[in-house]
């Protein structure tokens, strides 16, 4: 029988151990989504692929959604970190570069970017809410810093998150099979055109 999700947040850790113990476990998450998806994979064999107890696992994920909200959450930061935006470019298209570039990140493994935001979007309690708020703020984050915006007003978040939701419709439709990766793609491009450009036209620029 599955475990039912406890509505607590997951224990963060706090040793090398321990991060490297969660990590682990976020990688073998990661393995066997790609593989099987999210409904086929068992916490079980995530612990066993991961080499820690099953309680160990259920201590940092209490649910499978948790788990694979994380593993959305490992797979931004990992991508953003090889990204280094070119000089002197447009922030705009930089952007738009980004999320795109993410995008196909994600679609290398379909079942298991499938898996991530069937977890991202679910919302069973207030803390795997939490979970996926984590993913979207962080790369809320990332497309305001890489517009060069420093200290982010209301007006900004929201603008960057009306792109985001452009983004994320892409990514779902190319999932589903409703829009061809070129059709998302040049979709992205002219939502970071027409979303961002009034706002962000250059680095520093006022709004």
């Amino acid at each position: 029988m599955p475990r039912i999700a406890e509505a607590r947040a997951a224990a963060a850790p706090s040793s090398r151990n321990q991060i490297a113990r969660r990590e682990r476990i976020i990688a073998a998450a990661a393995e066997l989504g790609a593989r099987h998806g999210f409904d086929a994979v068992q916490m079980h064999d995530v612990a066993k692929d991961a080499g820690v107890a099953i309680a160990t696992l259920y201590r940092y994920f209490p649910s499978k959604t948790h788990l694979f909200t994380a593993v959305f959450h490992a797979e931004i930061r990992a991508y953003s970190e090889t990204r280094r935006p070119a000089e002197g470019g447009d922030p705009v298209e930089e952007t738009a570069d980004f999320l795109v570039g993410l995008s196909g990140h994600l679609l290398l493994r379909p079942s298991l970017a499938a898996a991530m935001l069937q977890a991202a979007t679910a919302t069973h309690n207030a803390a795997t809410i939490a979970e996926a708020e984590l993913s979207r703020s962080l790369l809320g984050g990332i497309v305001l810093r890489t517009l060069g915006v420093e200290h982010p007003t209301d007006r900004d978040v929201s603008v960057a998150r009306l792109l985001l939701y452009c983004w994320w419709g892409c990514l779902v439709a190319t999932l589903n099979g409703q829009m061809t990766a070129s059709g998302a793609e040049a979709d992205v491009r002219l939502g970071a055109r027409l979303i961002l450009a009034p706002y962000f036209s250059r680095p520093g620029a006022a709004r």
